[in-house]
């Protein structure tokens, strides 16, 4: 039962309560409260003395107000009590709720789909603070987490329809991530999203390689082939397990404190723009460590020289924990409040 539905059977109660007190009102010039009374006792079959002998008309306006409300109030009072009982009340205040907390989001990430690689890419979001929504049409599976005590945030419609992605906050998200089964939904969602949006950064899940040229053909920045990667992992652990082990550390809960970080060009100082990658790291040092840059042209150097400099369109990948990376941010941001003051 839905909102519209129960407004609709409160408004029958309503309008037979109008009609009864109406008609007693000007059948038997009773006074409103002892009309409204009168109607009251009629509908709910209580059975209490009439307020007044009834004329014989009133006695026949009586009887149809009996036969109507028998029909249409009973039915009413029932479905609402149904209503109530279900918990559906407290599903749909649980589902304005939650339509007012999608609709205050601000550069937050849409995700759809929460299959496998959907439900991973959500967890590790929440490891990151990032805030998103989720798009799915089974929305069971993610109910289910949430009774584990996982704060998600969803919408349930088919993505690649326009009014669900609306629903998410197409037009004011920072990112999108489709990551559904089948490649031609992917396409379409990437489609709908790019035209929506032009700025959001969209990443599709792919799963055949022919599909990839389409889908960056249709908007998408990043393509991924989760079975490509599954199985270069399978396989680097084989040739390189060390290595392979360290990142996985890295990914993992026992690692969720270490992090990498991209700190842009645009963010720094003004101070530091320009300047060398030794000023930068030694800036107010936190324990944080350079592993490489990406040019303006979106090439990466590894371990780059101290010398690098850091211009325009560049970025700097760092390594550190949590809290270095948070240090570090937050003096590049004081130090761009103080200059902006200044």
């Amino acid at each position: 039962m839905n909102f519209r539905r129960l407004i609709f059977l409160t408004s029958i109660i309503v309008f037979v309560i109008v009609i009864g007190t109406t008609g007693f009102m000007y059948i038997e010039n009773y006074s409103f409260l002892d009309a409204l009374y009168m109607t009251i006792i009629t509908i709910s079959t209580i059975g209490y003395n009439e307020v007044h002998h009834l004329s014989n008309a009133g006695r026949i306006f009586n009887i149809l107000l009996i036969g109507s409300s028998l029909t249409t109030t009973a039915f009413a009072i029932t479905m609402l009590t149904r209503y109530v009982v279900d918990g559906e009340i407290n599903l749909y205040f649980k589902h304005r709720r939650m339509n007012t907390a999608i609709n205050s989001l601000e550069n937050h990430v849409i995700l759809c789909g929460y299959g496998r690689n959907g439900k991973q890419a959500a967890a590790t979001l929440c490891q990151h603070k990032v805030q998103f929504v989720v798009i799915e049409i089974n929305v069971d599976r993610i109910e289910e987490d949430i009774l584990h005590g996982k704060k998600l945030l969803y919408v349930k419609g088919n993505a690649t329809e326009d009014e669900t992605l609306i629903r998410a906050g197409i037009k004011r998200a920072k990112a999108l991530i489709t990551a559904l089964p089948a490649d031609a939904d992917n396409v379409f969602i990437v489609l709908t999203a790019r035209t929506a949006n032009s700025k959001i950064q969209i990443i599709s899940r792919a799963s055949h390689a022919s599909s990839a040229p389409k889908l960056r053909k249709a908007g998408a920045d990043n393509v991924i082939l989760p079975d490509k990667i599954g199985g270069m992992h399978m396989a680097t652990l084989v040739t390189k397990p060390d290595v392979i082990e360290f990142i996985d550390y890295l990914s993992s809960a026992d690692g969720e404190s270490i992090h990498l970080e991209a700190v842009g060009y645009e963010v720094l100082p003004t101070d530091l723009k320009d300047k060398s990658l030794h000023e930068i790291m030694a800036w107010r040092k936190t324990g944080v460590n350079c592993l490489g840059v990406k040019s303006a042209e979106g090439k990466f150097v590894i371990n780059p020289p101290e010398a690098t400099a850091i211009t325009v369109g560049m970025k700097v990948i760092i390594l550190g924990t949590k809290e270095q990376i948070q240090a570090m941010k937050g003096n590049v941001e004081a130090s761009r409040t103080i200059t902006k003051t200044n």
